[in-house]
């Protein structure tokens, strides 16, 4: 293994697949890490506590026509959603995510021996994954894509989420992804309508679609296509094409699943890391910062307060405001429509 880890630690941290089969089935990755969720929950009372607190989680359904946002009053995320991600505060702690500062019951799987498949201890999905590089190394999704694909592949149950650096990471210092299990997000139900009758097809040849949605409260870029170094040519271009001010990556969220041989990669290109709303000092602050789930239709809200009093025009301008806005996203869409070859096989 050519990370730099340390190598005692990690195989602690590593269960062996004949303890994950007294959890369940261990054919494959997909199952291995249900299994694991399963041993998690039965060996880490934080998990037990807080996967049972899931089941009696409050929410609130907002319908905006061909869409729904659903609110989720979520306790539990607050550490995340009120996540200090400022370079000295992130310099003042020990990274949650290094393999030798897990807690002593967390453990993981191995996977392409530079990541590990851990059981997220603060869920918003019956079954929500954190995956980590083994190795300490900064959030940028550029040089991990590749990865990414190959995850979503194996874990055929999950949805697999990327969330940038200033887009809801609150570990941006440690590279990671996430995943919840397929088909909770209302993004997800949503996805073949709004492709049918909601979306601009920007670009298209035989192996990939690239579509557009517009008018979603938050505008996405989406790929649809079974093959992966096609998918891989158009994120760099598309990569390249998103605007940044600073030497960090553009920003964004994706979410990437694969089904029926088919990946599909949706992509929201992002304005701000956190709305106005999470700012004010008055009875009109709500504590939200948006994430890949967020972005799903998932706005997760720590306190009850803000759960009880949040409106659909809250809501609206808090989407509005971290996502990228309409002229730009316009421009954006029209940069891949007039891409002069969008390969062809």
């Amino acid at each position: 293994m050519a990370l730099a880890v340390n190598l005692k630690v990690l195989e602690k941290k590593i269960i062996s697949l004949k303890e994950l089969a007294n959890f369940g089935l261990t054919e494959n990755l997909n199952e291995q890490a249900r299994s694991l969720l399963a041993q998690q929950k039965a060996t880490w009372e934080t998990v037990a506590q807080n996967y049972e607190a899931l089941n009696r989680v409050q929410t609130r359904t907002f319908n905006f026509g061909h869409f729904k946002i659903v609110a989720q009053f979520n306790p539990g995320r607050i550490r995340s959603s009120a996540a200090k991600t400022d370079a000295q505060s992130i310099s003042e702690r020990p990274c949650f995510l290094c393999i030798e500062n897990l807690p002593t019951e967390q453990k993981g799987i191995l996977f392409q021996n530079n990541y590990l498949i851990l059981t997220n201890p603060y869920p918003i999905f019956s079954e929500h994954l954190t995956i980590s590089r083994l190795d300490h190394t900064p959030q940028q999704i550029r040089p991990h894509f590749s990865e990414m694909l190959d995850l979503s592949k194996e874990l055929q149950s999950f949805t697999l989420f990327y969330n940038g650096p200033k887009c809801g990471a609150s570990a941006p210092d440690h590279f990671h992804f996430q995943a919840g299990v397929k088909g909770i997000m209302p993004l997800e139900q949503e996805i073949s309508s709004l492709e049918n009758q909601f979306s601009e097809v920007l670009n298209q040849n035989k192996k990939l679609k690239m579509i557009a949605v517009k008018n979603y409260l938050r505008n996405f870029i989406a790929f649809i296509s079974n093959d992966k170094n096609e998918i891989q040519q158009n994120f760099e271009f598309l990569y390249k094409n998103l605007k940044t001010d600073s030497t960090e990556e553009p920003m964004m969220n994706i979410l990437c699943y694969f089904e029926n041989n088919t990946w599909r990669i949706i992509i929201f290109p992002r304005e701000k890391q956190r709305p106005s709303h999470f700012y004010r000092n008055d009875e009109h602050r709500i504590l939200v910062s948006p994430a890949a789930a967020e972005l799903g239709g998932i706005l997760i809200l720590p306190e009850k307060n803000d759960f009880e009093k949040i409106t659909k025009k809250e809501i609206e301008e808090i989407y509005g405001e971290v996502t990228l806005n309409k002229q730009e996203f316009r421009e954006l869409c029209l940069v891949l429509k007039n891409r002069q070859h969008l390969p062809q096989p």
